[in-house]
């Protein structure tokens, strides 16, 4: 079959047609799509005469410095900044001095004139938004080497996000990433509009956070046996005696400079410190905290289930938990802190006399309601801070309280009855927002952990499902991609998962639902993904398997479209008992019933995947 596909290709090449729509006036090569746009003949040319002014901008505002250094990076030019914003050649950064309602906190507005260009904002954050919107209608050849000028589109741009939260979720546990490693990650999640980077710091297989009063969480539980030579979900427990050596910690000092860049790049640290369960790294370190005398170890991999379990009867546990999140609260200044609350296995919690002696006093109904009473007096203290909590959705378990934000990661069911009880919802559903599923066919992708992830699939996401009436989704705060990273081990590894994925999710939580397109997105994300390499980030290229779409004609007779998430491919097809040699795809066609479709994909040259099965019965 390969060879006659070859002879098909040499006589069929020139008639071969690009699937999708071609982009009508007025749209741009913008990652997160903008509320509106409108163009105009003429573009304004940055050159190395064109200076950089800023209006009513505070002097020390870190965008002055990011603005200049990202320009003189990508382009050469030197000594952009000027204070005077009237003339030509200019382009002016100005903050409004009468608020635009419309903008908000985070929107903007970008004039590209033939002799000038103004963002304007209400904020330094829609300033640095609107940055990130003229650096993308930057040609990528920049990033690559230094032109004398560069040609801008003249346009009329008004935008502002649709969500206030839109996050991204990197485990730093089960493998760690370095400091500089996580700027470079967070440099890529401020290019598409990304505003929380939920930092995922505890759980079984390693404690991450320096805590002073506790140094025995980074001695001790910041390390693990070295099993990387092993299949993570059959790794062997430690033998005796054998030193722990794989792993890491992060300082307080380390932490804060985390903050202290991300804040420049307009995105909030969430710290999560996992409790009462994922915690064999905190036992391992501190047995005290357990409801038996087991000998808990750091986990070297995967196991199943976690019997490890802080013990929620014991007043001590309390007060470690409090200690730990003081000296958190101290480093991360956001809002928010995640305290976990999934997958804690109680079977320890229903042997122990403690936690069950604990249920009783407190007239509780069973283990889970537990688990929501100590949710719930770690909440009324980080309150008393000024915080408040994250949880994932197990928290709907037991009782939670009004105040408490519900992750839903077990699909949407946990977020859409947080919404209706009137918490508010972070919508984070695996099935569109694991990045750490497969991507396209797994035979020709490295090791992941399961599912299935397309890039289609992701940008399908919205956090409002259809069953949530507009009172009740106005408690959904945004959504949230999440990278956990057992079978992550390396930076480029984990650029490859998130890219271009985080493309897909970014428009899905800042445009408005009605001017998303996959296929001008798709359009899009071919240039984004060139633009992604050049800047030095690994990604996936996409799924190339066929995506088909059955229609029913009549009882005997159905139409077959064929369509690709990946752009300039060329497809072929057979019909099992009616062609003898792939056909080029170039229309819907039309099959009987009980026959058998395969569709393969052409892309440069190369057969990609394997093909697509279509049985019609």
């Amino acid at each position: 079959m390969k060879r006659n596909y070859l002879v098909l290709l040499c006589c069929l090449l020139t008639t071969a047609c690009v699937l999708g729509q071609t982009p009508s006036k007025g749209q741009l090569n913008i990652i997160p799509e903008p509320v509106s746009i409108s163009t105009s003949e003429g573009t304004f040319t940055l050159s190395a005469q064109t200076k950089i002014a800023y209006d009513n901008v505070p002097k020390t505002d870190p965008l002055i410095s990011y603005v200049v250094t990202y320009l003189e990076k990508y382009t050469g030019f030197k000594n952009l900044q000027t204070k005077n914003a009237k003339g030509n050649n200019v382009v002016v950064f100005s903050l409004n001095k009468k608020k635009n309602k419309t903008l908000g906190n985070e929107g903007y507005t970008l004039s590209i004139m033939p002799h000038r260009v103004v963002v304007a904002a209400n904020t330094t954050t829609g300033l640095f938004y609107g940055f990130q919107t003229l650096y993308q209608l930057m040609p990528m050849e920049i990033i690559t080497h230094h032109q004398n000028e560069i040609a801008l589109p003249c346009a009329e741009i008004t935008d502002y996000p649709r969500f206030e939260w839109r996050g991204n979720h990197m485990d730093c546990v089960r493998h760690f990433f370095s400091i500089d490693y996580i700027k470079k990650h967070l440099d890529m999640l401020a290019v598409y509009k990304i505003n929380k980077f939920h930092w995922h710091l505890t759980d079984e297989q390693g404690w991450r956070p320096q805590i002073d009063k506790y140094p025995l969480l980074t001695e001790i539980g910041a390390w693990r046996v070295d099993r990387e030579n092993e299949p993570w979900e059959k790794i062997t427990p430690p033998k005796e005696g054998e030193k722990a050596t794989y792993g890491g910690f992060y300082t307080k000092a380390e932490m804060k400079d985390i903050v202290k860049y991300a804040a420049e790049r307009h995105i909030d640290v969430i710290p999560e410190i996992e409790f009462p369960g994922h915690c064999s790294a905190i036992l391992a370190a501190y047995p005290e905290y357990a409801c038996d005398d087991e000998h808990y170890y750091v986990q070297p991999g995967d196991y199943w289930p976690p019997k490890a379990i802080l013990c929620a009867g014991n007043d001590k546990t309390l007060v470690f938990l409090k200690d730990v999140l003081t000296e958190i609260a101290e480093i991360f200044p956001y809002e928010y802190i995640h305290v976990g609350g999934d997958e804690a296995y109680k079977d320890n919690w229903k042997i122990c006399p403690k936690c069950q002696k604990r249920i009783k006093e407190l007239q509780l109904k069973n283990e889970e309601e537990l688990q929501g009473w100590m949710v719930e007096e770690i909440e009324k203290f980080l309150n008393a801070k000024g915080k408040k909590i994250i949880g994932w959705d197990e928290l709907l378990d037991g009782k939670v309280t009004p105040t408490a934000t519900i992750m839903s990661w077990r699909g949407t069911k946990g977020g859409i009855a947080a919404a209706k009880r009137g918490n508010t919802v972070i919508m984070s559903p695996n099935r569109f927002c694991y990045y750490d599923y497969y991507q396209g066919n797994r035979r020709f992708q490295p090791e992941a952990i399961g599912g299935f992830v397309s890039l289609k699939k992701a940008y399908e996401f919205d956090p409002i499902p259809d069953d949530l009436t507009p009172e009740e989704g106005a408690f959904v705060k945004g959504g949230q991609a999440n990278l956990w990273a057992e079978f992550i081990k390396t930076p480029e590894h984990m650029e490859y998962m998130l890219l271009p994925r985080i493309c897909a999710l970014s428009e899905c939580v800042w445009s408005e639902k009605a001017h998303k397109n996959w296929n001008h997105f798709r359009d899009k994300i071919d240039e984004h993904k060139k633009r992604i390499g050049a800047m030095g980030y690994n990604y996936c290229k996409g799924s190339f398997a066929p995506i088909a779409t059955v229609d029913t004609l009549t009882q005997n007779r159905y139409r077959i479209t064929l369509d690709n998430e990946v752009k300039n491919t060329i497809m072929y097809y057979t019909i099992s008992g009616q062609t003898t040699s792939p056909v080029l795809y170039t229309q819907p066609f039309e099959v009987p019933k009980n026959c058998t479709v395969k569709a393969i994909t052409l892309y440069k040259g190369e057969w990609q995947e394997e093909p697509t099965v279509i049985e019609v019965k």
